[in-house]
């Protein structure tokens, strides 16, 4: 059985979009049992008058809640009584596999360290998302924003992570691990970048260089690599544009009887479109790294994201013990990695 500690009233559309969501996912997964935690009242009224497996959902009251302009150090410690706090401690403790939350970011990575702590070999954590490939499968990106500042030897710590993520839950076998640079030449790019071009060259199976964003979609790699600060504004960047092309085909199309036209028979290409660059397809960002799994949703998450994260990333990572695997490789690199980054041993995000 696996067991999924939920913060209830984290994000902009919570408990209702948090709770309807995690449901929608127990009627599909039959071995999987979900906490949740926050406000029992509110949590109730929402489940109230609906189909669902009682004997797999729990409630764990929690009357605080971290708001998303909160300091994120500050409330993890102190608001001791909060529906995050308290869903982290179920995986602390060994009573839930993983903890899922829309809402503060930064709140959910100090809280991860704080009672997570690391795998061993890694310095700092990162935050993993799936991109659409439009030639294949996703793109996986990390770091996306965990850290805004990263060595080159806590980048290659990524892409490790990252490899052995996309062996895992995307079945892929011999994953193409690049780094997100302004050109695909080795001398390209800052400092920071060009030193780990040269580790990963020295250390990493299946690493196939430099990558550009106008070909991050094209699956010319399966993971891209880059700091938090690159690859948060890419994220971004990537989710404002998709949602600009989309509002853009709607309201033109309504302008004039045959775009009307012209797009009923195009219909089934606009779908498509649509199912591809939704952001809500996997539902989350994992922070890989710490000694558990902790999911970030986006703050605006709707059901649907809810019930993909717990779909594509909880279940199939606890099933397989990614966490795990990840500790097993880099227990094999511990000293070569120690040694790349010089033996510091980061303890703040």
């Amino acid at each position: 059985m696996v067991r999924v500690a939920i913060d209830a009233m984290g994000g902009d559309h919570a408990p209702g979009e948090i709770v309807t969501g995690a449901v929608a996912a127990l009627t599909t997964l039959k071995d999987m049992q979900i906490t949740f935690v926050g406000r029992e009242k509110e949590i109730r009224s929402v489940l109230k008058n609906r189909d669902y497996p009682r004997d797999r959902v729990g409630i764990n009251h929690a009357e605080e809640v971290i708001q998303a302009d909160d300091d994120p150090g500050l409330s993890i410690r102190r608001k001791k009584e909060s529906s995050m706090v308290k869903a982290l401690q179920l995986v602390r403790s060994g009573e839930a596999d993983a903890f899922l939350s829309a809402g503060n970011t930064g709140a959910l990575m100090s809280g991860g360290l704080l009672f997570l702590g690391r795998i061993k070999g890694i310095s700092r954590p990162a935050l993993l998302t799936p991109m659409p490939g439009f030639h294949g499968k996703p793109v996986l990106f990390l770091d996306v924003g965990a850290n805004m500042d990263a060595r080159p030897g806590q980048l290659l710590q990524y892409a490790y992570m990252g490899r052995i993520y996309a062996q895992q839950i995307l079945d892929c076998q011999e994953p193409r691990v690049a780094l997100l640079n302004v050109g695909v030449e080795a001398n390209k790019g800052n400092n920071q970048v060009r030193k780990a071009y040269n580790l990963f060259q020295e250390h990493l199976p299946g690493f196939c260089g430099n990558i550009e964003g106008t070909d991050a979609f094209f699956n010319a790699a399966d993971v891209v690599v880059c700091d938090g600060f690159v690859g948060n504004i890419f994220l971004k960047s990537a989710e404002g544009l998709s949602r600009t092309i989309l509002g853009f085909f709607r309201q033109e199309i309504g302008k004039k009887f045959r775009y009307k036209l012209g797009a009923a028979l195009l219909q089934p290409v606009f779908q498509k479109l649509r199912y591809e660059i939704d952001d809500s397809g996997y539902g989350g960002a994992p922070l890989l790294g710490v000694n558990g799994l902790c999911i970030k949703c986006h703050g605006s998450s709707r059901a649907r994201s809810i019930e993909q994260a717990l779909l594509k990333q909880a279940h199939p990572f606890v099933c397989k013990n990614v966490t795990g695997k990840f500790q097993a490789a880099l227990e094999e690199l511990s000293g070569e990695l120690d040694e790349i980054n010089g033996g510091e041993n980061d303890q703040a995000l």
